[in-house]
């Protein structure tokens, strides 16, 4: 395959190489992020490396060719310049997102590395520019526990178990209550830990940090659960991904920063309703995990649960957030979800694609957007995938009979069911091939557990 094509495209406003029409060059997010700023949307300036340096690497015995790498280095300087920060500064360092983003939405099974760029040096010189030596030494805290996972192939439950047991020595119920002499602390011990668990050197060079990524996130396409997804959503292998590197914005910088996520229409009934949740002084993966739990965007959800709503507590935030996401569904003509951050009171839009939905949803969503005149009588019938129409024929519980509740959770699938608990997704599986029927019960989804929840 010739490399002398561009394989490199940048984004930022007034600058933007790519748009909407480029996913199969740019892949889903990568088309988005270049969509939404030509839309005037805030985005952090980023690039992205195209779907066909996939099959360059692969064929480069998974590594990158020079050629790519010239590409990225011309494109970092770009970010360099419009960010005016330096990439691996001690006094000012600029720091990046690595995120994979194929043509088809395959959510969670491919890896994203965030804070990009920060060692022992870079760390004092974010503490000193940002302020906020919590804030810096958290975020190296977090970049390592990635990057050791994703790049180094180590077991994330080794250094998370560290995390839980210094809490636990403190009496700390949540990770914000650690203070900077203890996230110091877990930085030392992640380091050793990753020495003593894989014989391999946490790097301190950002572009070594940075090569590593990439081709991580590339080698991630082919990974077990990545695997699994494209042969379940019939996504051939050959498309291969993007991989999209954006100057980062800080959900956890105090109290009047935050993350969140969110969808124009409501997934599970299509009720024309913003849906989302979204925590303050908090990373995106915070919201996801189930460390901490996230809180409703709108009034209305918060209402009666005691929780705040990002409409009560930034009010300018949500309005904004309210007037992009309105442009963004307008725009496609379909339910978004979408991801964001809030620095320092400031929104930055970080993702939009295509909202996934229950077939009730689906239906409901098609007939709404008929009468809202954004889409005619043919496109909502294409928009309506066959095969999920089963999900409205399962059969379910009569809602009117006597039970006795033993625990509540979030359903993964429709209907009713009965089975064996099971709490691995190994066993799920082991028992499956057996022929009997489980339902497997988690404490948070992961998405390892693609294998299991199938």
């Amino acid at each position: 395959m010739s490399t002398s094509q561009k394989q490199v495209y940048f984004f930022s406003q007034g600058e933007t190489e790519g748009d909407a029409t480029m996913k199969n060059t740019l892949g889903g997010k990568g088309a988005n992020l270049a969509e939404m700023t030509s839309l005037g949307i805030p985005v952090p300036p980023g690039f992205t490396i195209a779907t066909d340096v996939c099959h360059l690497f692969y064929e480069n015995n998974k590594s990158l060719p020079d050629s790519v790498r010239a590409e990225v280095e011309t494109a970092l300087k770009r970010v360099e310049d419009k960010i005016g920060k330096k990439f691996g500064d001690t006094a000012n360092p600029l720091l990046v997102s690595v995120r994979s983003g194929a043509r088809a939405s395959m959510p969670g099974m491919m890896d994203t590395i965030l804070n990009l760029g920060l060692n022992d040096e870079t760390v004092e010189g974010l503490a000193q520019s940002s302020g906020n030596g919590r804030f810096a030494w958290d975020s190296y805290r977090r970049f390592i526990q990635m990057y050791s996972n994703v790049v180094l192939g180590m077991n994330t439950s080794l250094l998370e178990m560290t995390l839980e047991d210094l809490k636990a020595e403190k009496n700390y119920e949540k990770d914000t209550e650690l203070t900077v002499e203890d996230l110091k602390y877990l930085v030392d011990q992640f380091k050793t830990q990753i020495a003593d668990t894989t014989a391999k050197t946490f790097p301190m060079d950002p572009k070594e940090q940075l090569w590593g990524a990439v081709e991580a996130v590339f080698a991630s396409w082919n990974n077990d659960r990545a695997f699994t997804y494209r042969r379940l959503n019939s996504i051939p292998d050959e498309w291969g991904t993007a991989v999209n590197i954006q100057s980062m914005v800080f959900g956890n910088l105090g109290e009047d920063s935050g993350t969140g996520v969110a969808f124009t229409r409501d997934p599970s009934t299509g009720e024309k309703v913003f849906f989302g949740e979204y925590l303050m002084n908090a990373q995106g993966e915070d919201v996801v995990a189930g460390i901490r739990t996230p809180q409703p965007i709108t009034e209305i959800a918060a209402k009666g649960t005691g929780f705040k709503s990002l409409e009560a507590e930034c009010p300018d935030v949500y309005k904004e957030l309210v007037e992009t996401y309105l442009k963004l569904e307008n725009h496609y003509r379909d339910m978004q979800d979408i991801e964001f951050t809030i620095e320092k009171g400031q929104l930055w839009m970080l993702q939009t694609r295509t909202g996934k939905r229950t077939a009730r949803a689906a239906i409901k969503i098609a007939t709404d957007m008929i009468d809202e005149k954004l889409i005619n009588e043919k496109e909502a019938l294409l928009r309506i995938d066959p095969s999920s129409l089963d999900q409205l024929l399962h059969p379910t519980l009569d809602p009117e009979s006597e039970r006795t509740v033993i625990a509540k959770g979030l359903p993964a699938s429709p209907g009713g069911v009965s089975g064996k608990v099971v709490f691995t997704s190994e066993e799920a599986s082991a028992l499956k091939e057996k022929g009997e029927k489980v339902i497997l019960v988690r404490v948070e989804t992961s998405p390892e557990d693609i294998e299991g929840m199938i």
